[in-house]
């Protein structure tokens, strides 16, 4: 990823699973700068993660980060501080990192 596209996933990624428009990615996701200098500049960037598969758009034109896809049917939330005793101890929980992979998941698309 570019850095454009880093600023725009690590700022979609403080939303999680919910939708944000490319009006509102434009104007936080950079700076105050960026912004004022081309406001729509963040709309080509999403244009080509959307390309590549790392965000996703909903028919509003609205967009998130795009999530894994569920190996299995049973799903079991942990807290992610009880997580984390469990993996120190060696127990590991399927499903319990949530639903957006690590950053490496995304680099490689």
């Amino acid at each position: 990823m570019d850095a454009d596209e880093r600023d725009i996933f690590h700022y979609l990624k403080t939303w999680g699973s919910d939708f944000i428009s490319a009006k509102e990615i434009c104007r936080r996701a950079g700076s105050k700068k960026r912004y004022h200098e081309d406001n729509d500049w963040a709309k080509v960037v999403l244009t080509r993660m959307v390309d590549r598969g790392i965000v996703e758009s909903d028919s509003l034109g609205r967009y998130r980060i795009k999530p894994m896809p569920k190996k299995s049917k049973q799903h079991r939330w942990v807290a992610p501080d009880i997580n984390k005793i469990l993996t120190e101890g060696g127990v590991e929980v399927e499903g319990a990192s949530g639903d957006i992979a690590s950053d490496e998941h995304y680099d490689q698309l």
